[in-house]
């Protein structure tokens, strides 16, 4: 399915010049429809899906998926622990953000600026999505919880650039999408564990840490895990 940019609504692929392309500065806009309300008990927006040893998938093995948007209509969310072989200043570079402070040499550049970008799913790899602490709100964004948002616009990045931006943020090229009764399904299916999410293991941890992290957040220590775990 396509992603959602403001509460409870969907996105479509249009594009505008409010969001970010990692290849090109062309973007896509907020759309439209309402979408229904899951149960609230069935609501998952703000957990981690945890990939089980059962799921073979080569995109999705291994991974955890922090759900930005859970309704009738499907899911939408990024992996947090899959790193592309960019860098954050490659992607500035790439969409023409110069950053406002020049340092004296690579080692005095933020961390942020030498961090990888993720890969955050599937769908629409050539855009980008930004995770980010809460603040002002950016051309098009869903605010996830009262900290956390999902920014699909180049305005975040820009205020990055500036150093006005969000303290915290992480950024994807694509996202992952569950069309209606999907992600239920493979639920079903014991393809995924879900937790509630701790923001600090997505901005604060190195990314080789964060799957064992979230599963300790149930209590489970990797080696526990098997094909056939059942549901936590």
């Amino acid at each position: 399915m396509a992603g959602m940019i403001k509460r409870r609504k969907a996105f479509s692929a249009d594009t505008s010049d409010a969001a970010f392309d990692a290849t090109e500065t062309s973007d896509f806009a907020a759309s439209s429809d309402k979408a229904a309300k899951l149960a609230p008990e069935f609501d998952l927006t703000n957990h981690f899906l945890i990939a089980m040893p059962s799921m073979l998938d080569p995109i999705f093995g291994g991974t955890v998926v922090y759900l930005c948007e859970h309704n009738q209509n499907g899911a939408l969310g990024v992996v947090i622990n899959k790193p592309t072989d960019m860098t954050m200043d490659v992607l500035f570079d790439r969409i023409n953000l110069k950053l406002e402070i020049i340092h004296d040499s690579p080692d005095a550049v933020p961390e942020l600026y030498r961090s990888p970008v993720m890969f955050g799913g599937p769908v629409q790899v050539e855009r980008g999505f930004v995770l980010h602490t809460a603040m002002s709100q950016f051309s098009s964004t869903l605010q996830v919880t009262e900290g956390i948002s999902l920014t699909t616009s180049k305005d975040v990045l820009e205020a990055v650039a500036h150093g006005d931006g969000p303290q915290q943020v992480l950024v994807s090229l694509g996202c992952s999408g569950w069309s209606a009764g999907q992600l239920e399904e493979e639920l079903g299916r014991n393809g995924w564990l879900t937790v509630k999410a701790d923001p600090s293991i997505i901005f604060d941890l190195p990314v080789e840490q964060r799957f064992t992290a979230a599963l300790a957040l149930l209590g489970i220590d990797p080696v526990m895990l098997s094909g056939d775990f059942g549901r936590a």
